[in-house]
This record gives structure tokens, sequence and C-alpha cells, in this order.
């Protein structure tokens, strides 16, 4: 990194050897789920072992290391991060952090009529919401197990709660859901939602995704079709480009890792619940925290290794051509989604 491009930045802060700085971390709790949705996970997958998932203690300590190197948003996810035992009592911890100025939560919205309330008690500012389908069967096949008035009934809580600007996560499908995509954006205005389309990943051993695979552009035209569509700067701190409609706060947003990946302005890293840490998504290239938080227990220690571990994130990824031959092997929900 040259002097220029560590100088552009706020000392001591993370800062990749590209000159990006790193503001964003997505932490995941847990890699169970109450869902097997079919472009996340096999069907019948093996969870880790307890000892080889951090504890919630493990997980604090980490998110307190990255926010003291000037990471100011954090989004907690899995799996189901609500299927954690006791994911209250870190949530709770990590809304006190100084200096955490965007704490936030993605989920598949299964748990969130007994949550909504206490997340909001906790200074969680935001919710994602993976929703993917308005129908009850397609639902099902989707999830293979999930219950989507469970969802419904979680979201109506959410506004009850006081939430803002809670945005459902689509993942397009071609065959699957690109026949709802106008009437979830119709949903997502009538309820005071914002909703992302996001580009399929070829994360996992998941093939046939070029057959299945929509592009933001084909998508964004179509919707073009019902709706008048206005760019807009705004920014949610991630990767995604927002469109509004006139008359409607919602904002339509698209998540482009293939058409228009976002490389070149990246300002996050992703750790597992098995502490690895990952900076980037379309990589295999991990730094080991884990083995770093039970071997040492200063934080200097994990400081350094999250500082020596900006050395692998690369330039950028290349999904395009992994589509039907994913390099990435690890399912998403290992990641953290």
């Amino acid at each position: 990194m040259s002097a220029a491009a560590a100088s552009s930045h706020p000392a001591g802060t993370l800062v990749d050897k590209y000159g990006r700085r790193i503001s964003y971390v997505r932490l995941s709790i847990t890699d169970r789920c109450d869902f097997r949705c079919t472009y996340c996970m096999a069907e019948e997958m093996t969870f880790l072992p307890r000892d080889e998932v951090m504890s919630l203690e493990e997980c604090l300590r980490v998110a307190t290391v990255f926010v003291g190197l000037g990471v100011n948003k954090l989004r907690i996810t899995g799996g189901e991060p609500l299927v954690r035992k006791d994911a209250m009592w870190l949530i709770e911890r990590l809304g006190t952090l100084p200096g955490l100025d965007n704490l936030v939560l993605t989920t598949n919205g299964s748990q969130l009529d007994r949550f909504a309330t206490p997340l909001r008690a906790a200074g969680v500012k935001r919710l994602n919401v993976s929703l993917d389908t308005l129908r009850t069967d397609r639902f099902k096949a989707i999830t293979r197990i999930g219950d989507i008035k469970k969802v419904f009934s979680g979201i109506e809580a959410v506004r009850a709660a006081g939430f803002k600007r809670t945005k459902l996560n689509t993942v397009m499908m071609r065959g699957t859901n690109d026949d709802e995509f106008v009437d979830l954006v119709r949903y997502a205005v009538d309820n005071e939602l914002d909703i992302s389309f996001i580009e399929e990943m070829p994360l996992g051993e998941i093939h046939g995704r070029s057959n299945t695979y929509i592009s933001s552009e084909e998508t964004r035209d179509k919707l073009a079709e019902y709706f008048e569509l206005i760019p807009s700067t705004e920014s949610s701190g991630g990767p995604a480009r927002y469109w509004r409609i006139p008359g409607s706060e919602s904002r339509i947003g698209f998540i482009s890792p293939h058409s228009h990946n976002f490389c070149d302005t990246c300002n996050r890293v992703r750790v597992t619940a098995k502490g690895e840490l990952y900076p980037c998504l379309g990589q295999n290239d991990a730094a080991n925290l884990m083995q770093v938080l039970r071997a040492d227990n200063s934080e200097e220690g994990l400081r350094q290794a999250i500082v020596d571990s900006m050395g692998i994130k690369p330039l950028g990824h290349d999904f395009t051509q992994q589509m039907d031959s994913p390099q990435v092997v690890r399912f998403m929900s290992m990641t953290g989604g």
C-alpha cells in the first residue's frame, strides 16, 4: 500500500494493501438455520460441532477489536443468527460498543415475531429479511422446510417495534421466482420496506446455476415496465445500488456481484462462525482467528492477526467463470449470509 493511500484514512483504521478502508464486518454467529434454502445449503447439512464454533464471548472479542480498528458497521449473520442460544446476550453488548454506529442483522424472518422488540431495545438499527417469494407453496420448495406465515408475522412485528428501512433480500432465480419480482416490489412498497434483488452467487457445490442466473439489468428492465425507477445516490454502506419510485419511501436495490461487481470500493470482510476471516467472499483465502483467540488472551495478538489478514484481501473476484464449476466450495451458510 502506498503512503498516499494510507494517509488518506484516519490513523489506526483498518486499510488493505490497495488503500481501501475496511469499515464493515459481517460476523456469523452460527452455521445453523431453521431453513434449508436450495441456493444456500445442501438438503442434508452437516453442521459444525459446538467446540468448533466461536463462543459468544469470542464473538464479542472479535467485534470489539474490529471496532477499535475503525469498523463502524457490524452485521450479525448466520445461518440464522436468532436460532443461536443466548444470541441476545451478544447483541445487547454489541449495541453498547463505543464507535459502532450501525449494528444490523440479516435474518430469514422466522424468529422475528419473538425478537423484534428485544432487537430494537438492544440498539439494532436495521434488519434485512431474506424473502424470495410471496407464495406459500413456492416458499416451502425454496426453503425446503420453512413456513412463510412466520416470516410475514415477523415483518409485521418489526414494523410494530418501530424499525425503519427494513429491507427484503431477494435472490433472483430464473424459472423459480422471476415471475414474482413485480409483486415483491409492490409488497415492499405497500409495507414501507426496501428491497434488494441479488444475483445468484456460485458458492458451494451446487451446479447448473448458469441456467438460473438473472442479471440486475434484466430485472431492472422488467420492473421499469411497471414502475418509474429513478436512480439514487443513496447508500446503506454495502454493495447495493438503489433506485427510487416516485411517491414511495421504498428503495429498490440491486446487488450485482457478476454483472457489476463492486470490488473497487469493497469496504468489508466476513468472519465465519468458526472464526475464519474471509477478506473476499469470492476467494478461499482466510485467516484463522479462532486459533489466535484460543491461544492468546491478549487483544493485541488478535488485533495484529486482523491487520495482517489485509495482506490476503485481493483486488477483486470473478464469479462469472465459476457458475457451473464453483471454486468456492463452502456453502453460503458456512460463510455468513
